[in-house]
């Protein structure tokens, strides 16, 4: 047995029906943002479920840019928690629209659970949500230099590179002198004591 225990708190609601356009939508976004503020309320629920998805999608990527962009305009702020809950998205405007907006660092996730989307609102973030992106990773250049390339700059370093020449002065040349060992220094040799040998009389 599973037992989970959702804290519940106080959201605001709206679900719109029909077919929705861009200037609709601000609309519908300002309403709900004005309703939070004067409630005190941050966390808000748009429920898309009851809307006609046609065959072409209604809003374009740009469409659902400038949307976002109105978001300070209509009175959101980054405070409030925007759930977006579909029943079906053929066309991903609803997840695009989510992801867009986390990407300008506001706090809004699509759903297509009415659980998932109260619990993510209630302040627990769900298993598995819709759009998750934490950071952004950008790639980056990094120079690759060939060997070939390498040992071309080393010869031409090494080219540039003045050469010295060292010549001794003409004259005689210097007598060898042999080192002396330690053991001729301050005394001379003495010689060696070699056994006589007995001479025979004849």
């Amino acid at each position: 047995m599973e037992l989970q225990i959702i804290r519940a708190q106080e959201f605001i609601r709206l679900g719109p029906r029909g077919r929705i356009d861009l200037e609709a939508s601000k609309e519908i976004l300002a309403k709900l943002a004005a309703v939070c503020w004067k409630r005190g309320i941050n966390q808000a629920l748009l429920d898309l479920r009851a809307l006609h998805v046609g065959p072409k999608p209604v809003f374009s990527p740009n469409d659902l840019l400038v949307l976002v962009n109105t978001f300070r305009e209509i009175g959101f702020t980054h405070r409030e928690r925007l759930a977006v809950l579909y029943s079906a998205d053929p066309h991903h405007r609803a997840r695009m629209f989510s992801f867009i907006a986390t990407l300008h660092g506001w706090n809004v996730r699509a759903f297509d659970g009415f659980e998932e989307a109260v619990t993510w609102l209630s302040g627990a973030e769900p298993e598995h949500s819709e759009v998750k992106t934490d950071s952004i990773t950008r790639a980056t250049k990094v120079p690759v230099r060939q060997l070939k390339h390498l040992q071309a700059a080393a010869k031409a370093r090494a080219a540039s590179q003045p050469t010295i020449q060292i010549k001794s002065p003409a004259g005689p040349k210097p007598e060898a002198v042999q080192p002396k060992t330690r053991r001729s220094q301050g005394r001379p040799h003495a010689p060696r004591w070699q056994p006589s040998r007995p001479v025979r009389a004849g």
